[in-house]
């Protein structure tokens, strides 16, 4: 008996998640979407199909209202596949792009799930392979709905916050 292969659409905006570090300058910063080479190469997924979309790479304290309506508008488009969403945002902004997305989906059928990380990816003490990992699986046990996956949580939006002080998010 075999597992059907289930997929997920991953779409990315940049953020910390993303941020690579470029050894001619010594920058961080957004440059283009490293998570689908990384996920592939740390994460076992024989069941698990991904689609990866690059949004924009920006970010999320660059983003602007602009910027969100074009995230809201690629959920949409991508919801209508049945497919679960994970976005990939920067930590900062996280929040009121996921409260954008809830408040304007006609209908939401698909779980939605936005995650992000403190460190960039390719830090050796990121967050962002867990962050990644358990947004990819709870988009394929959750009901429909947006939601804010981090750090072993899940949070239904609206009623999230980013908590500085410790470094994750909060339900408020």
């Amino acid at each position: 008996m075999s597992n059907p292969i289930r997929k997920v659409t991953i779409l990315t905006t940049g953020g910390t998640i993303e941020k690579t570090y470029d050894e001619m300058d010594g920058s961080l910063a957004n440059h283009e979407t490293v998570i689908k080479n990384r996920i592939e190469q740390n994460l076992r997924l024989p069941y698990v199909k991904l689609e990866v979309k690059s949004l924009m790479n920006k970010d999320s304290l660059d983003m602007d209202e602009q910027d969100r309506g074009i995230i809201h508008l690629a959920i949409e488009k991508f919801a209508t596949y049945g497919n679960p969403i994970v976005v990939l945002h920067g930590t900062d902004t996280m929040q009121q792009t996921a409260e954008l997305v809830e408040k304007n989906m006609s209908k939401c059928e698909v779980p939605v799930i936005f995650t992000g990380a403190m460190k960039p990816l390719g830090f050796i003490d990121s967050d962002a392979i867990q962050n990644v990992t358990e947004a990819l699986y709870a988009s394929q046990i959750i009901k429909p709905g947006v939601y804010i996956s981090f750090h072993n949580n899940i949070f239904s939006v609206p009623g999230v916050r980013k908590n500085k002080a410790f470094r994750t998010f909060e339900r408020i």
